[in-house]
Protein backbone atom coordinates (compact mmCIF):
# COMPACT_ATOMS: atom_id res chain seq x y z
CA UNK A 1 0.00 0.00 0.00
CA UNK A 2 1.43 3.34 -0.93
CA UNK A 3 1.21 6.01 1.29
CA UNK A 4 -0.39 9.22 0.63
CA UNK A 5 1.54 12.07 1.20
CA UNK A 6 0.05 15.55 3.02
CA UNK A 7 -0.11 18.22 0.72
CA UNK A 8 0.17 21.87 2.53
CA UNK A 9 -1.90 24.47 0.77
CA UNK A 10 0.53 27.46 0.68
CA UNK A 11 -2.43 29.71 0.40
CA UNK A 12 -4.10 29.02 3.52
CA UNK A 13 -3.82 32.00 5.66
CA UNK A 14 -2.45 34.54 2.59
CA UNK A 15 -4.80 37.31 2.99
CA UNK A 16 -4.09 38.36 -0.50
CA UNK A 17 -5.09 35.20 -2.34
CA UNK A 18 -7.81 36.22 -4.85
CA UNK A 19 -7.66 39.96 -4.24
CA UNK A 20 -6.62 42.11 -6.84
CA UNK A 21 -3.84 44.14 -7.64
CA UNK A 22 -6.13 47.31 -6.08
CA UNK A 23 -7.22 45.81 -3.22
CA UNK A 24 -3.50 44.51 -2.46
CA UNK A 25 -1.97 48.10 -2.77
CA UNK A 26 -4.34 50.10 -1.03
CA UNK A 27 -3.76 48.26 2.14
CA UNK A 28 0.37 49.61 1.51
CA UNK A 29 1.73 52.84 2.52
CA UNK A 30 2.34 54.67 -0.75
CA UNK A 31 2.57 52.29 -3.16
CA UNK A 32 3.42 55.14 -6.57
CA UNK A 33 6.46 56.27 -4.02
CA UNK A 34 7.68 52.71 -3.41
CA UNK A 35 7.11 52.19 -7.04
CA UNK A 36 9.12 55.00 -8.37
CA UNK A 37 11.71 54.29 -5.93
CA UNK A 38 12.40 50.70 -7.42
CA UNK A 39 12.69 52.33 -11.01
CA UNK A 40 15.25 54.91 -9.94
CA UNK A 41 17.05 52.07 -8.30
CA UNK A 42 16.84 50.17 -11.41
CA UNK A 43 17.88 52.37 -13.58
CA UNK A 44 20.79 53.23 -11.39
CA UNK A 45 21.84 49.50 -11.32
CA UNK A 46 21.43 49.28 -15.27
CA UNK A 47 23.77 52.17 -15.68
CA UNK A 48 26.10 50.73 -12.77
CA UNK A 49 26.30 47.00 -15.01
CA UNK A 50 27.15 49.42 -18.19
CA UNK A 51 29.67 51.36 -17.52
CA UNK A 52 30.98 47.79 -15.43
CA UNK A 53 31.04 45.79 -18.90
CA UNK A 54 32.35 48.98 -20.93
CA UNK A 55 35.11 49.47 -18.52
CA UNK A 56 35.64 45.52 -17.86
CA UNK A 57 35.14 45.81 -14.02
CA UNK A 58 34.05 42.61 -12.65
CA UNK A 59 32.35 42.17 -9.63
CA UNK A 60 35.15 41.22 -7.39
CA UNK A 61 37.34 44.02 -8.81
CA UNK A 62 34.48 46.50 -7.60
CA UNK A 63 34.14 45.53 -4.35
CA UNK A 64 37.79 46.17 -3.98
CA UNK A 65 38.00 49.13 -5.24
CA UNK A 66 34.98 50.39 -3.19
CA UNK A 67 36.37 48.64 0.08
CA UNK A 68 33.09 46.60 0.39
CA UNK A 69 32.90 42.59 1.10
CA UNK A 70 32.74 40.16 -1.57
CA UNK A 71 28.62 40.17 -1.54
CA UNK A 72 28.61 43.88 -2.02
CA UNK A 73 28.80 44.08 -5.92
CA UNK A 74 25.82 41.99 -5.56
CA UNK A 75 23.70 44.07 -2.99
CA UNK A 76 24.68 47.13 -4.94
CA UNK A 77 23.03 45.04 -8.78
CA UNK A 78 19.74 43.50 -7.33
CA UNK A 79 17.66 45.77 -8.04
CA UNK A 80 14.94 44.09 -5.39
CA UNK A 81 17.86 45.57 -2.60
CA UNK A 82 16.56 49.02 -1.23
CA UNK A 83 19.37 49.02 1.13
CA UNK A 84 22.01 50.00 -0.23
CA UNK A 85 23.47 53.35 0.85
CA UNK A 86 24.46 56.61 -0.90
CA UNK A 87 27.97 56.26 0.57
CA UNK A 88 27.99 52.84 -1.83
CA UNK A 89 26.19 54.42 -4.84
CA UNK A 90 28.46 57.13 -4.82
CA UNK A 91 31.94 54.98 -4.25
CA UNK A 92 30.30 52.63 -7.02
CA UNK A 93 29.54 55.75 -9.60
CA UNK A 94 33.38 56.68 -8.99
CA UNK A 95 35.23 53.59 -9.87
CA UNK A 96 33.28 53.47 -12.92
CA UNK A 97 34.29 56.96 -13.77
CA UNK A 98 30.96 58.54 -12.91
CA UNK A 99 29.09 60.89 -10.19
CA UNK A 100 26.21 60.46 -8.34
CA UNK A 101 23.37 63.39 -8.57
CA UNK A 102 20.76 63.20 -6.31
CA UNK A 103 18.59 66.29 -6.49
CA UNK A 104 15.23 67.26 -5.42
CA UNK A 105 12.62 68.61 -7.79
Amino acid sequence: MKKRRHVVDKRVGNKHVGSSLNEFLAGRRRPEEETRAVAIKEMVVCQIQQAMLKNNIAKMAMARRISASRSAPDRLLDSANDEVTLLTLSRAAHVIGLELLIELV
